[in-house]
């Protein structure tokens, strides 16, 4: 898959994992594992990334003892997964055509 289309979903998916309550990077692995695994490295980038994007915020909060950062997504976040929900359609419907041909020989 290309890299950089790679990348794009993937920021999705972790904006889409937050998007109706803030979370901790823990419990968002936990929350994607069944759609998507990712390691704690490559989602904290993507946190990062998205964090300067302005497409989420941090904030840190004690639980049991401890700091925690809970990342909630921001309004410019939301755009962003309504954004990629257009594209992939356009993306769907492109894949229709490429694959319209295949479908046509199978029937032959």
């Amino acid at each position: 898959m290309d890299v950089q289309l790679k990348r794009g979903l993937l920021d999705v998916c972790v904006l889409a994992a937050i998007k109706n309550e803030s979370s901790y990077g823990y419990r968002i692995l936990k929350d994607m594992k069944p759609y998507v695994v990712l390691s704690e490295s490559t989602l904290y980038t993507i946190l990062k990334r998205l964090e300067a994007g302005k497409l989420l915020t941090v904030h840190t909060a004690e639980h049991n003892g401890r700091l925690r950062k809970y990342y909630e997504i921001t309004p410019r976040g939301r755009r962003r997964i309504e954004e990629f929900q257009t594209d992939w359609n356009e993306i769907l419907a492109v894949y229709r055509f490429i694959t319209r041909e295949e479908e046509q020989h199978d029937e032959d």
